[in-house]
């Protein structure tokens, strides 16, 4: 399927048209519009990145993704979300973006690397029957427990089931930055519903806040929703599918010793959480098209 988004951007003369070809991926409907700006660039990502994340005006999406060239590693990831913010790093679109380099040829081999705002991410690659990437496993690196580090006004090494009020409720939080901030609360997972925007926006993030709403459904298995800063909720979040292994695994309620599942509205990822976490899960090209702007 090829789409065609016409933007016009009028001279004092004439328009001026120029077509840039972009692509709609997801991971587990975590889904975004990537771009190849290994050889041109895009002006304004953050306004571009509003007017093609509408649903109903746009492409839409959670955000679009601008797959880079890089001086430390194979390539370079920027991505910006729905509001047109910059975030640091995003797990489902690390994975996409790592099979559309391999796609494209800038990748050769089974691996690649990846630069993102929280540090390089390591990826391998697995294939389908026709050939292409369909499972990227990633190397999420160690995450950040310490309450500055998250950042929050909580206090600590670790902040694991403290108690924070939220709308004059009570909840147990635990803290981990895993390249983004998350807040993972232990409840019924569709509290995302009334609470997901009042945690964002709380006075204990400074920087606002992802809060995974988690609940244990077996033997290292949860299921989770998710609500991400400057997206609202999401069908799949990477690195908040981490940030709720690593929760369970610190409140006792998941092994280490084995991978954990995470089911989300889109699908499931595999973590598996030592002194590292990694996240192995779905990247998939829903169709291509054209801007023009």
């Amino acid at each position: 399927m090829r789409l065609s988004i016409i933007y016009l951007q009028k001279c004092p003369y004439e328009y001026i048209i120029f077509i840039m070809k972009f692509y709609k991926m997801h991971g587990l409907g975590n889904d975004y519009v990537y771009f190849d700006c290994m050889r041109e660039q895009i002006a304004e990502p953050e306004k571009l990145s509003v007017r093609l994340s509408d649903r109903h005006f746009g492409v839409g999406g959670d955000g679009i993704i601008l797959l880079c060239p890089s001086e430390i590693a194979d390539c370079k990831m920027r991505m910006f979300n729905a509001d047109g913010s910059e975030g640091r790093m995003c797990g489902n679109g690390v994975r996409c973006l790592g099979k559309l380099a391999r796609d494209l040829g800038y990748v050769k081999g089974d691996t690649c690397t990846v630069e993102t705002l929280s540090g390089i991410k390591r990826l391998e690659f697995f294939y389908g029957e026709d050939g292409a990437v369909c499972t990227v496993r990633v190397n999420m690196g160690a995450p950040l427990l310490a309450g500055a580090d998250i950042p929050s006004t909580f206090v600590g090494e670790r902040v694991v089931g403290q108690p924070l009020e939220i709308d004059g409720v009570s909840y147990a939080v635990t803290l981990v930055n895993m390249g983004n901030p998350h807040c993972v609360v232990f409840t019924d997972p569709a509290e995302v519903e009334k609470a997901g925007c009042s945690f964002e926006r709380n006075a204990a993030f400074p920087d606002r806040v992802n809060t995974e709403f988690v609940k244990v459904v077996g033997d290292n298995i949860i299921e989770m929703r998710v609500w991400e800063r400057g997206s609202g909720e999401t069908y799949a979040c990477g690195t908040g599918a981490c940030a709720a292994a690593v929760a369970a695994v610190l409140n006792g309620f998941c092994d280490a010793s084995r991978p954990v599942t995470v089911r989300l509205l889109g699908g499931e990822l595999q973590i598996e959480y030592s002194d590292v976490v990694y996240m192995t899960g779905g990247a998939t090209l829903v169709f291509t098209g054209e801007l023009i702007v």
